[in-house]
C-alpha cells in the first residue's frame, strides 16, 4: 500500500490535513476529523464531489 498523500492531524482545537507531498497545511481548522474529505483528497475525487465536502464542513462550522 503506498503512503497517503493528505493526513488529518490533530492539533489544539481541533483536525488540520497536512499534505505529505507538500509539506505543508491544506484546507481550514476542522472540529471532527473529516474522514470521507480525506478519503475523496486520496483517491483523486472530482472538484465539484471535494467542494461539496468542503462546503459541508464549513456549514457545520457556523
Amino acid at each position: 500500500m503506498s503512503r497517503r498523500r493528505y493526513v488529518a492531524r490533530g492539533v489544539p482545537g481541533g483536525y488540520r490535513i497536512w499534505d505529505n507531498r507538500g509539506g505543508r497545511w491544506w484546507g481550514d481548522h476542522y472540529e471532527l476529523c473529516p474522514d470521507d474529505l480525506l478519503a475523496a483528497l486520496n483517491r483523486g475525487a472530482d472538484y465539484a464531489q471535494i467542494t461539496a465536502l468542503l462546503k459541508r464542513y464549513r456549514a457545520q462550522r457556523r
